[in-house]
């Protein structure tokens, strides 16, 4: 059962339209906009994101801030406002924790900016101005990696941002990743398929560096880094008939099998699976076909649930059943602190 515990007024003087749970567990998906206008207000991109330990939430609005939020014991109080994009700001990304308090924003100014806190203090650390249109989603790699970033835009490109130290990034770009523009990126966990039945035990795993995303050419691509340095394309996957909106590589403790989730215009949900260890080849099940669009879609932890919020106004949540088919555990009206655990019957007969 999902119960709202805390809602936050963040005092953006735009709206945030659509809160991604990407990062939340069931207890934050209560913070949900409760002004309607917001959530009509389609083409407006915006994004909530608690840390890595669930004290602090990071927003972002068209009003071209982003702000921090200490939300520990149910409170709400703003610690940072920060002033940097010229337009609106569609994502923030916190970076594990090893590295510091660091957070990415990307914005409709096509510029990327790192924030770090030092001393209580949060600053610009970096600012990537390197693609020619919107950018419009950052994730960071597993922190196995190193601080790597990953950036989606527009112009159909996408940049991997390096932390090379002493506040220098190098700066890797896939041109040509989506033709028309790039909405998402979403990196591979770093645990290797099927290391946790086959690993000897004490070696050390062999690394293969992943991401996947989504584009408005319909398609999610698979995305490889060679011996080399180099990225290259290693699958394409075609299911969505619209702009894939989001995708999201599930959590993995190094069982066989890979999933993804993908969300699109099209209003369809898509879980894709893959059990060759390999990676060559993945299946599409559709997981439900909603009555609008969908923006956002996002693993719990544990990688059992799937969160899915869009245009209907509602987080749903979501459980593969022991035979395989995907039902509706609960859902989460828009601003009315309301669950509904009761769903599942109407929304499978829809599919």
């Amino acid at each position: 059962m999902v119960s709202v515990i805390n809602t936050v007024d963040t005092s953006h003087e735009d709206m945030i339209n659509d809160i991604p749970v990407r990062e939340m567990e069931f207890g934050d998906a209560s913070l949900l906009p409760e002004n309607d206008a917001a959530w009509r207000l389609d083409y407006y991109q915006h994004d909530a994101q608690m840390d890595y330990y669930g004290t602090r939430l990071a927003t972002c609005s068209s009003d071209r801030s982003v702000k921090i939020f200490d939300v520990r014991n149910g409170g709400q109080i703003l610690i940072a406002d920060l002033r940097g994009h010229e337009g609106p700001v569609w994502q923030v990304a916190w970076a594990h924790p090893m590295y510091g308090n660091i957070l990415a924003s990307c914005s409709y100014d096509r510029k990327v900016i790192i924030w770090k806190e030092e001393n209580g203090t949060w600053e610009k650390t970096h600012e990537h101005t390197g693609h020619d249109s919107s950018v419009n989603s950052v994730c960071w790699a597993p922190h196995d990696y190193g601080l790597i970033l990953a950036c989606g835009s527009s112009d159909g490109a996408i940049s991997l941002l390096t932390y090379t130290g002493e506040g220098q990034w190098e700066v890797k770009k896939i041109n040509n990743a989506h033709t028309i523009g790039c909405n998402a990126v979403s990196w591979a966990p770093a645990v290797v398929p099927g290391s946790l039945i086959d690993q000897p035990s004490g070696q050390k795993p062999n690394y293969i560096k992943k991401f996947a995303s989504g584009g408005c050419d319909n398609l999610i691509k698979l995305w490889k880094e060679e011996e080399d340095g180099q990225w290259k394309e290693e699958q394409k996957l075609e299911a969505h008939s619209d702009w894939v909106r989001d995708v999201a590589w599930a959590p993995s403790i190094g069982l066989p099998t890979s999933t993804i989730a993908s969300c699109s215009q099209d209003g369809r949900v898509f879980i894709w699976t893959c059990d060759d260890t390999s990676g060559n080849t993945w299946s599409p099940k559709l997981l439900h076909k909603f009555n609008d669009v969908v923006w956002h879609v996002s693993w719990s932890i544990t990688a059992n649930i799937l969160a899915v919020s869009g245009g209907d106004n509602k987080v749903t949540l979501w459980k593969e059943s022991v035979d395989g088919q995907w039902v509706c555990i609960s859902d989460v009206n828009k601003g009315q602190g309301s669950v509904s655990a009761s769903v599942t019957e109407g929304q499978q007969n829809e599919q």
